[in-house]
């Protein structure tokens, strides 16, 4: 074996090494292409690049897929505006624009889903708090008017 071809060997141990690497941290559990990025930013580019297209390719990495499996999960166990989704989504390296397209294309569910989590909030505060407080805390936690509005008025009736 002369010397071009056990290079070439190497390089491509080193790449399936590497593949592996970033392959065994997106199984782990699931993550956006960001935070791929940011967690191997320093290795080499074009390898980078490689293994990325590699995990798009065969969809261990799909940023849409995560926008809908992360506010399935928010829905699930949390009481929590659209805004507060919006903005863990963005910290976790999701594009503002693929966001929005999901945001508006599935926003009558999402408010109402806004909607309930400000009644459960007004329900499980009211014991110990007046309503203005309950209100205010909403606003602060980026729920909208509307939202707030139709939860006070299902939560009084």
């Amino acid at each position: 074996m002369d010397y071009a071809s056990k290079e070439k060997l190497e390089k491509a141990k080193e790449y399936d090494k590497f593949k592996t690497k970033v392959l065994k941290y997106v199984l782990y559990k699931k993550r956006t292409e960001s935070e791929v990025r940011e967690k191997f930013a320093d290795a080499d580019e074009n390898t980078l690049e490689d293994v990325i297209e590699f995990l798009k390719e065969y969809n261990y990495i799909n940023d849409e897929e995560y926008i809908e499996r992360s506010i399935a999960e928010f829905k699930a166990l949390k009481n929590i505006s659209i805004k507060e989704i919006s903005y863990k989504l963005l910290k976790k390296g999701i594009e503002k624009n693929l966001l929005e397209n999901y945001i508006s294309s599935h926003y009558d569910e999402l408010l109402n889903f806004e909607i309930n989590s400000a009644k459960n909030i007004f329900e499980k505060k009211s014991k110990n708090m007046e309503l203005k407080d309950i209100k205010d805390f909403l606003y602060k936690k980026g729920y909208k008017s509307e939202s707030i509005k139709a939860a006070e008025e299902e939560f009084e009736s």
